[in-house]
């Protein structure tokens, strides 16, 4: 990113290459929409390219990054305030593997549509941390960085998180 914001916008190519996954998969957990989500990608590239300038190298790309990503999807939320969620079950039964025979395979589809179900009925405070922590497999260091806090705290969201959707999950 710092050769990006010295002007060698080529490389620009890599850091999309390198991080548009993750961001796809964070914003799509959060707005449980794929075309939304690929056009925030977009979004969060662009910003990355207008506010190159603002990356002071200190810290970590990936914290400033989801700091972009983070204020994208606030953008998306405020103009979008009435979208409904809709989660794609088949995307998470290829994350996590189908069962061995028919039956098998129907039952974990049922449950991941039940699991995102109680993710999309969650605070977005919420659902935001755990596909942060769960998802997106950031350490809680890192998420500490991006949600400007400490440590601790987020271990304190994370695990209240956890409760909120077992809650959540074992109503359905």
């Amino acid at each position: 990113m710092l050769q990006v914001k010295d002007g060698n916008l080529e490389k620009m190519g890599l850091l999309f290459e390198r991080y548009h996954r993750a961001l796809f998969g964070f914003l799509y957990h959060m707005t449980g929409q794929s075309d939304a989500s690929e056009d925030l990608v977009q979004n969060v590239f662009y910003r990355m390219l207008k506010y190159r300038h603002t990356f002071t190298g200190e810290g970590e790309f990936r914290t400033w990054m989801y700091h972009l990503a983070r204020n994208v999807l606030a953008d998306h939320v405020r103009k979008n305030k009435h979208s409904v969620h809709h989660y794609d079950v088949a995307d998470f039964v290829e994350r996590i593997g189908g069962g061995t025979t028919a039956d098998e395979q129907m039952q974990k589809e049922q449950e991941l549509a039940s699991l995102h179900d109680a993710l999309r009925k969650m605070s977005p405070d919420n659902r935001e941390i755990l596909i942060l922590s769960r998802f997106q497999e950031l350490k809680y260091e890192e998420i500490a960085r991006i949600l400007d806090t400490t440590e601790g705290a987020v271990k304190v969201r994370v695990h209240r998180a956890m409760t909120e959707l077992k809650r959540v999950f074992l109503k359905a």
